[in-house]
C-alpha cells in the first residue's frame, strides 16, 4: 500500500478503505497529517474520527491546538472518550482541563481512574507557564540496586505505557534524583552490571518552579530530549519533553512577535472579526495618543515651519529613520532578553555597542540627507540643520531601544508588549524637537 500519500489520499483512504487495513496501516501515518485533513474537510471529520483507533486518536489530541482537544473529543460517545482519556498523556490531559470551566473539567476527571484523576489535579496545581506545568508524569525511574537484566524486563512490562524510555532516571528509596542512564548503554552492558556501576550522577533536575521559557533555554543550550523535573528536595516529579519545549518556544516567539506589533497573542489569521478588534484597536488608540504628543511638539514651532516650508518635507524622514533605528536595537534587546543572551555581565558592553551604531550610523545616514537637504533647498546650513537632527534622533533612537525594555522587565512588564509604543514616542517626540528646534535656533540663516 502506498503510504506517502498527499491529502486527498489519506482523506479518502480513511473515509472509505476497511477498517481492518485503517487499524493496520495507520500506525505508518503521523497524526499531524490526519489533524490536517481533519481541517481541510471539517464536513468529514467525524466519520474519519470515528473509524480511528481509540490509541491513535489520543495521539491526534496530543498534536491538536488546546482549544481544539475538547472540541475533537466530544465528537464521540461517553464510553469512547473514556477510553480515549486512558490513552492520553498527563501533561495534555492537563492542557486540555487547564482551558475548560469547572461543570466540563469535573466531567472529564469523572472518566478517569482515581489514581489518574489524582495525578492531573496535581498537574493542575502548578502553575501552567511553569516546568511543573508542562510535564508529564509518565516515565521510567530506576533504583541503584537493580541490575541491567532486572531493568530490560521492567522495561519489557512498563516501557510501552510511557512517552520516552530513551532516558532512565535512577532515583534512590527516597525518589530523590541520582543520575541518568541511557537505553544505549543499557543494552550494551553485562546482564549482571548494576545500575550504580553505569549510572551518570552529573545531571541537574529542573526545578518545578522555573519559567517554562527558561526551560526551552535549557533544552536549545544542551540539546537535551527529556529533562527531569524535581522539588526543593531534589524528589523526582515528572519530565519534560523536547516537542514540548518546541510548542513553548514557538507559541513564544508568536508572542512576542504578535506584541511587538501591537496585536493580542491569541489572535489568529482565521478569527472573527470582533476578535481581531478587541486585540487591535487598544493599541491603536495608546498609539493615537503618542501621535497627538509627536503632533503637538510640531505644534509649538508651527511659526518656524511657516516661514521654511521646506521643514514639513523633511520632518517624517528624521522620525521615521529614528523609529526604524530604535524598532531595530529594539528587535535585538527584546530577543536578548528573552533567551537569556543579555545579562549583568555584558549590559555596559551592548549598551555601548549599540550607542556606537547609533553614532555611526546617525552620522552616514546623517550626511546623506544632509547633502540632499542641501542640493533640494539650496542651502547649506538647512543640510547642517537636518543632518545634525539626524545623527542626535537615531542615537536617542538606539539608547531607547535599548533602555526602554530593560526598565520595563525590572519593573515585571513583558518588554515585547509595550516598548515599541515608547521608542517610536521617543524617536517621533524627540526627532521633530531636534529638528525643529534646530531650525529654529538657524532660522535667520534658513529664510
Amino acid at each position: 500500500m502506498k503510504l506517502n500519500m498527499n491529502k486527498e489520499e489519506l482523506r479518502k483512504f480513511l473515509l472509505h478503505a476497511p477498517q481492518s487495513s485503517i487499524i493496520k496501516y495507520v500506525e505508518n501515518i503521523h497524526p499531524v497529517d490526519v489533524l490536517d485533513v481533519l481541517h481541510e474537510n471539517v464536513d468529514d471529520r467525524k466519520d474519519i474520527l470515528n473509524r480511528l483507533p481509540e490509541k491513535f486518536i489520543a495521539d491526534i489530541l496530543d498534536e491538536a491546538e488546546i482549544d481544539e482537544k475538547y472540541e475533537i473529543l466530544m465528537e464521540f460517545s461517553e464510553n469512547k472518550q473514556k477510553n480515549i482519556i486512558e490513552e492520553m498523556s498527563s501533561d495534555e490531559l492537563t492542557d486540555l482541563l487547564g482551558i475548560l470551566d469547572e461543570n466540563k473539567a469535573n466531567k472529564i476527571l469523572a472518566k478517569m481512574t482515581d489514581e489518574d484523576a489524582r495525578v492531573v489535579r496535581q498537574l493542575l496545581s502548578y502553575a501552567p507557564d511553569t516546568a511543573a506545568g508542562i510535564m508529564a508524569t509518565e516515565f521510567i525511574s530506576l533504583k541503584t540496586d537493580m541490575t541491567v537484566c532486572e531493568t530490560l524486563k521492567y522495561l519489557q512490562k512498563y516501557g510501552q505505557e510511557n512517552e520516552n524510555i530513551d532516558d532512565l532516571y535512577v532515583v534512590d528509596k527516597f525518589d530523590k534524583l541520582k543520575g541518568i542512564v541511557s537505553l544505549k548503554e543499557l543494552v550494551t552492558k553485562d546482564f549482571d552490571t548494576k545500575i550504580s556501576d553505569i549510572v551518570h550522577t552529573k545531571i541537574e533536575g529542573i526545578l518545578f518552579n522555573t519559567d517554562q521559557e527558561e526551560v526551552g533555554h535549557r533544552f536549545e543550550k544542551y540539546g537535551f530530549l527529556t529533562m527531569p523535573v524535581v522539588d526543593n528536595s531534589n524528589r523526582l516529579l515528572g519530565i519534560v519533553t523536547v516537542d514540548d519545549v518546541m510548542q513553548i518556544l514557538r507559541d513564544e516567539t508568536t508572542e512576542d512577535i504578535h506584541r511587538l506589533a501591537g496585536i493580542d497573542e491569541g489572535e489568529k489569521v482565521d478569527g472573527t472579526l470582533k476578535e481581531s478588534i478587541r486585540s487591535r484597536l487598544p493599541w491603536l488608540i495608546i498609539n493615537l495618543v503618542t501621535a497627538i504628543l509627536a503632533s503637538s511638539v510640531v505644534g509649538i514651532f508651527e511659526g518656524t515651519i511657516e516661514k521654511v516650508v521646506s521643514l514639513a518635507t523633511f520632518m517624517p524622514i528624521v522620525a521615521g529613520m529614528g523609529g526604524n533605528a530604535g524598532t531595530q536595537t529594539l528587535t535585538i534587546i527584546v530577543r536578548g532578553l528573552a533567551l537569556g543572551e543579555l545579562n549583568f555581565k555584558n549590559m555596559k558592553k551592548v549598551f555601548f555597542k549599540e550607542v556606537g551604531v547609533g553614532v555611526l550610523c546617525g552620522a552616514t545616514i546623517g550626511v546623506i540627507i544632509g547633502v540632499l537637504g542641501y542640493i533640494w533647498e539650496g542651502n547649506f546650513i538647512f543640510g547642517i540643520v537636518i543632518g545634525v537632527a539626524m545623527i542626535l534622533n537615531m542615537v536617542v533612537a538606539t539608547i531607547s531601544g535599548y533602555l526602554v525594555p530593560i526598565v520595563l522587565k525590572k519593573f515585571k512588564v513583558d518588554p515585547a508588549l509595550a516598548s515599541s509604543v515608547f521608542v517610536t514616542t521617543f524617536t517621533d517626540v524627540l526627532g521633530f524637537f531636534f529638528f525643529l528646534g534646530l531650525a529654529t535656533l538657524f532660522l535667520r540663516y534658513l529664510v
